[in-house]
């Protein structure tokens, strides 16, 4: 096989690495250095030329290529072509669009929004890509009011799994259109994304910090606060734990305005603050929030999405010390998030979800398995998309006529195999 890729060489502009190459380790490894990637080989592409050369190449060999610009979500893909996006990184506004290559991260959209008035759908981290997470559904800081990523997305850039480029809209392909707000990147390679931009004119925003002996409090006004919050307003609600430090708990936060006014008052009762960043921010720092690395780092992670938050939930959650975890973190959805998205992604009805990370340690997955197991009563079932982690598949994502809606389309448009999402739709 490997004798036979180096024909590949000559079809593209960037780089192939193959085992055995110098700096074939660390092209294949991805941004969670937790997940071992044994791949055949790495193309880095240089536009999208590259990628419809590198499918046509798999598609003509019976090989499987999968797309990844930072490798956040990978998984484990064996005996693969794994083609890397992250140079086809441009992003350009106008008329409150933006149109981005496959490799651009949301840091750089908001960047160039954020002077504009203007936000994309972001999530936490400034350095995710925004067609992964977009192809995913995109569940962000700004979804209560603005929904899901992908319901903004008006074109997509194409490579299909003949190795042939279209542009796809709602007009030229309704039900690949339709996948691909939320349904994944198992059916084409997206080169590129065009989606509307949301107003966002002034941003407050920030971290409020607690020993955690204060969290009882700072869950009951979590409850008090998100059970009247309007759709401008975003909390987020933390239990966290670095190795060699005393825990705490936090609260972080958004609101689309200047000031949320008495919104956040019962958090302010609550005395014996460690710190409190909430302040007027530039859109462009919206990923300061949550300060998470932005290097690559290895992890591990589950979520659950909750269909409630009464005394019992509150209990399992405060239960016991999340060691060791170093974050257990519930987020608030409801608003638009509860409503059509208009894509494969559907909506959400469970009005918070629980996010579980820790390094990959012993105990780890253990201490995840006993707290959601706690949460069974009070979970759905249901997983998003962008948040499933390895041991998960792509069914957990979806309903059941969505999912079969999203394996009739891979089936038709690729009934070889050709083109392989983290978690592809028709199973592992």
């Amino acid at each position: 096989m490997l004798s036979r890729m180096n024909e590949l060489k000559n079809l593209i502009k960037g780089r192939l690495w193959l085992p055995g190459d110098a700096g074939f380790d660390e092209a294949r490894t991805p941004w969670n250095l937790s997940v071992n990637q044994p791949v055949a080989a790495v193309v880095e592409a240089t536009g999208a030329d590259d990628v419809a050369a590198t499918v046509g190449y798999a598609a003509l060999h019976g090989l499987t290529v999968t797309a990844q610009a930072s490798g956040h979500g990978a998984v484990a893909a064996e005996g693969v072509i794994l083609l890397r996006t992250h140079l086809m990184d441009g992003v350009e506004i106008a008329d409150g669009v933006a149109r981005v290559g496959a490799g651009a991260k949301w840091g750089e959209v908001l960047a160039a929004a954020g002077p504009l008035g203007l936000t994309g759908l972001a999530g936490s981290s400034p350095v995710v890509s925004v067609a992964g997470y977009t192809l995913g559904g995109g569940v962000g800081w700004f979804g209560r009011k603005y929904g899901l990523a992908s319901s903004r997305v008006l074109a997509a850039d194409v490579v299909d799994a003949a190795g042939a480029r279209a542009r796809v809209t709602a007009e030229s392909d309704p039900e690949l259109f339709w996948a691909l707000r939320g349904g994944g990147g198992d059916f084409v390679v997206v080169t590129g994304l065009e989606f509307a931009l949301d107003p966002a004119p002034v941003l407050y925003g920030g971290r409020v910090t607690w020993p955690l002996e204060r969290a009882p409090e700072v869950l009951a006004a979590y409850r008090e606060v998100t059970a009247r919050a309007p759709e401008e307003l975003t909390v987020w609600f933390d239990l966290m734990k670095f190795p060699g430090a005393p825990g705490f708990v936090a609260i972080d936060c958004t609101y689309l305005g200047e000031h949320p006014g008495e919104l956040l008052r019962p958090f302010d009762a609550i005395g014996g603050t460690i710190s409190d960043s909430r302040a007027v921010l530039p859109v462009a720092d919206l990923g300061s929030i949550c300060a998470e690395p932005t290097d690559p780092t290895p992890g591990a992670g589950r979520v659950e999405l909750l269909t409630g938050l009464d005394d019992a939930v509150a209990d399992v959650l405060l239960a016991d010390p999340i060691d060791p975890l170093i974050s257990v973190q519930v987020r608030h959805l409801g608003g638009a998030l509860s409503r059509p998205s208009g894509g494969a992604a559907g909506r959400f009805t469970e009005p918070y979800l629980a996010y579980m990370v820790g390094a990959p340690l012993p105990g780890t997955a253990e201490r995840m398995d006993a707290l959601s197991k706690a949460l069974v009563p009070h979970t759905s079932g249901r997983k998003p998309y962008t948040m499933l982690h390895p041991g998960e598949q792509a069914a957990a994502a979806f309903d059941a006529s969505a999912l079969a809606r999203l394996r009739d389309l891979k089936r038709a448009r690729d009934p070889h195999g050709v083109i392989r999402a983290n978690y592809p739709v028709l199973g592992a």
